[in-house]
């Protein structure tokens, strides 16, 4: 089976706010719209932001390799190329970073480059990316440690 685009919806507070940050900050390209919801095209992956003035972000986090990870995030696995791009882009435009881009599970299995922010809905996101994608879900250290570089 060859992998699919996924579909995620989650709340904003302000779809103003969501379109540029989304578009704009994360360069994502807009689909359609209407007054309560935008479509973006996230690396091939289709996220709608929803209009709920009221959305709060959730508080829960969890203890992932010395870093207290948010709960619930989302975001996408990306080439290493890209992420590094990505994570230049981000700082450039000034995104506070929960957790900043680092390696982590260095030479352990799952070795991955990863950084967290927040959307201004609060909304968490993840981007990571591997030295090898064969390696994504794997259980047992590499073979030969590959060590993924993040941009400094």
């Amino acid at each position: 089976m060859s992998l699919r685009p996924f579909h995620l919806a989650f709340p904003v507070h302000d779809l103003a706010a969501a379109r540029g940050f989304y578009r704009g900050t994360l360069g994502c390209r807009e689909g359609r719209s209407s007054a309560s919801w935008i479509d973006f095209d996230l690396f091939g992956h289709q996220i709608v932001a929803h209009l709920d003035p009221a959305a709060k972000p959730v508080a829960t986090s969890n203890a992932v390799d010395g870093h207290d990870v948010p709960v619930p995030h989302f975001g996408v696995v990306l080439g290493l190329d890209d992420w590094r791009t990505l994570a230049d882009r981000l700082a450039a435009a000034g995104v506070a970073f929960g957790i900043p881009p680092h390696v982590r599970f260095a030479g352990q299995a799952g070795e991955q480059a990863t950084m967290f922010f927040r959307d201004p809905s609060g909304n968490a996101l993840e981007f990571k990316a591997f030295a090898d994608d064969a390696r994504l879900f794997a259980t047992e250290p590499a073979p030969t440690r590959s060590v993924v570089e993040v941009p400094a």
